[in-house]
């Protein structure tokens, strides 16, 4: 079997939800050994977040809970007491990266700062995600979903011209934010290599929200101008658009009037090009209404199939509107095997997303999420030496 990517790199991940999960749900995947901490009874919050198996509230069965954390060792640890910092900074000194997602005061008052770990393992990589970063008037406030959309700018691009600023699907914020901390944790490791120090990676989900726009910020730097909200359409030409049809809704991109000029000739209506309105990607985009009137009723008789066969004959760019039934099914990623079937004592098999990378060397592997302190003697006896007296001892006390 290959070696992975990231064996002998050693994770504490102390985050919930989904940001710091997800950053070390890939550093998972690349062979790291992350070892998930969460609170003893309660556990990470996502345990409490639907949908569940069977509509069954279980913290086991959590969906959001499984698919964030495969791959990850799970203990428990009360960082509440004094000596559960302690049991904290003992696996801090044999580890490579720790991953957390609190608040700014929350790492403070428990006296594990950056500048305090470093004394501890200089070598240490600390990431920290927040919704606004490590400094500014924003540092301790707190964020959300909708906030993070909002405060980047991408709320006000998204949606329809004549309707209010609208939000992304998901938690996609949070997503950024992870998947940003899991490039600056590689980079950080990579340059451990050459200085043999650790640093502290701060990683704010606003920026990363606000670092994604396309050419939305430079556009006002460059002429003054704000970009408004364009729904489905294209700003500089049509149609690059959704249309409904028989059995759903199909994605059309004929950005260029060759492309235009097949899609109405497979359409029988390339006598719409004869139109002033309709001659040009700009003029048709300006017309766009009229135009979409006089197509819509061709796309409406046809199943998505068809349309997109057709117009991968006519080298018409076009893809199916997927929903998520859709996707599971996707030729593309079956062939990919992007799909990965995962057997948990709970749930039993599902299929979850793989790694959205292939490596040809070192090949990136998922399994299955742990149960609420499932490797406590693992970690605690094995990694750190006590003795099982020791461990039933914490055990009543509360600390694991």
């Amino acid at each position: 079997m290959n070696k992975k990517a990231l064996e002998g790199i050693k994770v504490l991940d102390l985050s919930q939800h989904v940001s710091g999960p997800y950053c070390t749900k890939l550093l998972a995947a690349l062979g790291a050994e992350v070892i998930k901490i969460e609170k003893p009874r309660q556990g990470d919050m996502a345990r409490n977040m639907g949908p569940f198996l069977n509509d069954k509230p279980n913290p086991e069965t959590s969906a959001l809970f499984l698919y964030m954390n495969t791959g990850k060792q799970g203990i428990t640890l009360n960082l509440e007491k004094r000596a559960g910092v302690d049991l904290l900074k003992a696996m801090m000194k044999d580890s490579d990266v720790l991953v957390e997602n609190f608040q700014p005061s929350v790492i403070s008052n428990l006296g594990l700062c950056y500048e305090n770990l470093k004394e501890i393992n200089p070598g240490l990589i600390m990431v920290s995600i927040t919704d606004f970063g490590q400094t500014g008037p924003y540092r301790n406030f707190k964020g959300s979903r909708l906030m993070g959309y909002a405060l980047s700018g991408y709320m006000y691009i998204n949606g329809d011209p004549d309707r209010e600023p609208l939000a992304g699907g998901g938690e996609q914020p949070a997503y950024q934010g992870g998947l940003h901390a899991f490039t600056g944790t590689m980079a950080a490791l990579i340059s451990r290599q050459t200085t043999g120090q650790g640093q502290h990676v701060d990683v704010s989900t606003m920026e990363c929200m606000a670092s994604i726009h396309q050419f939305t910020l430079n556009r006002y730097v460059y002429s003054g101008k704000i970009q408004k909200r364009v729904g489905n359409r294209y700003m500089w030409s049509h149609p690059i658009t959704i249309y409904p049809c028989k059995d759903g809704h199909v994605s059309i991109s004929a950005s260029t009037d060759d492309q235009t000029e097949m899609l109405l000739t497979l359409m029988e209506m390339p006598h719409l090009l004869d139109d002033p309105r309709f001659q040009t990607g700009f003029h048709r985009l300006i017309h766009a209404e009229e135009f979409d009137e006089l197509v819509r009723p061709w796309f409406l008789q046809k199943t998505r199939k068809e349309i997109i066969e057709s117009c991968q004959e006519w080298r018409v760019p076009a893809a199916y509107v997927n929903d998520v039934a859709d996707l599971l099914e996707d030729e593309q990623s079956k062939a990919r095997d992007f799909w990965v079937e995962l057997d948990h004592p709970e749930t039993g098999t599902l299929p979850y997303a793989g790694p959205p990378f292939k490596m040809s060397e070192t090949p990136a592997r998922y399994h299955r999420a742990p149960l609420l302190g499932e490797h406590n003697e693992k970690v605690y006896m094995d990694w750190l030496g006590l003795s099982r007296d020791e461990l039933e001892r914490l055990k009543e006390e509360g600390i694991i």
